[in-house]
């Protein structure tokens, strides 16, 4: 049974995880989207507003049309998943959210989830995260 400090430990690791990873990827999407598909498996499913799209193929044209972006996130959560619903495999659940202006759009507020497992880094320091599934929701309450 893990102790208090055990989990204490695991979820400030989760933390700073998730805000290192939503830099990087945020980042990517703003000024390196060529670079995007490299943070997703390579059969990682997008959800965007309704819309699936599955595999790096797929992915990397699906990014390559959007216009350009400049994202904008107040607001990030995470969390552990079990292991027993990932079959051991470590996982964590990402939710982030805020505002973000396409070229040629307004500004909008979005929400976007991603759901991160662990992948073995060269120099097991610690691990690469890559993006398992990901659900981005523009939210327009006046709409």
């Amino acid at each position: 049974m893990a102790t208090t400090l055990d989990v204490r430990t695991l979820a400030d690791q989760s933390c700073r995880y998730s805000e290192e990873f939503v830099s990087i990827y945020y980042d990517c999407m703003d000024k390196k989207r060529r670079n995007l598909t490299r943070l997703y498996l390579d059969k990682a499913t997008l959800v965007w507003n309704g819309n699936t799209v599955s595999g790096q193929d797929a992915l990397a044209e699906f990014f390559e049309a959007l216009p350009s972006s400049e994202f904008q996130v107040y607001t990030l959560d995470c969390q552990q998943v079990h292991e027993q619903a990932t079959q051991g495999q470590t996982t964590l659940l990402v939710a982030t959210a805020g505002n973000v202006k396409f070229e040629g759009n307004k500004q909008r507020f979005f929400n976007q989830n991603f759901l991160l497992t662990a992948q073995p880094s060269p120099n097991n320091d610690q691990p690469v995260w890559k993006i398992a599934s990901d659900c981005f929701r523009f939210q327009d309450w006046n709409s």
